[in-house]
């Protein structure tokens, strides 16, 4: 990637109206706003950490596919997890979708504002097409 910044595209507005997008791609790289458990009723989905992973998970498949990636290009994710007890669960979860040559990743314990059991980030390498 050269050494300047271009912005290709920007992902819709955040849907709480906040200000931020929920992708950009600049050049080959995508950065994937921090995703929490959303329901398509703007809740948190019920069954905690393990079902709002899955909810996580299919957003960024979603949000990835529109800026023309998937979850394979992914190469680094970053995770809030305010319980830590939710680890073993969380992490069962998380290997559903990531198997083998899972990204790098790095995991925080700290509060969520909204009371989510988990919000993930994710970073994609995906050269356009």
């Amino acid at each position: 990637m050269n050494s300047t910044k271009k912005i290709i595209e920007h992902g819709k507005p955040s849907e709480e109206d906040l200000p931020y997008s929920t992708y950009v791609r600049a050049g080959d790289m995508i950065y994937v706003s921090g995703l929490v458990g959303f329901g398509a009723d703007f809740e948190i989905v019920r069954g905690g950490v393990v079902a709002e992973t899955h909810q996580i998970l299919a957003d960024a498949k979603r949000i990835l596919a529109q800026a023309g990636a998937t979850l394979g290009d992914v190469i680094k994710t970053n995770v809030c997890l305010p319980n830590a007890d939710d680890f073993d669960a969380f992490n069962a979860a998380y290997t559903e979708y990531f198997k083998s040559n899972a990204p790098a990743r790095a995991i925080i314990c700290a509060g969520l504002t909204i009371g989510a059991a988990v919000e993930i980030e994710f970073i994609a390498y995906c050269p356009p097409n």
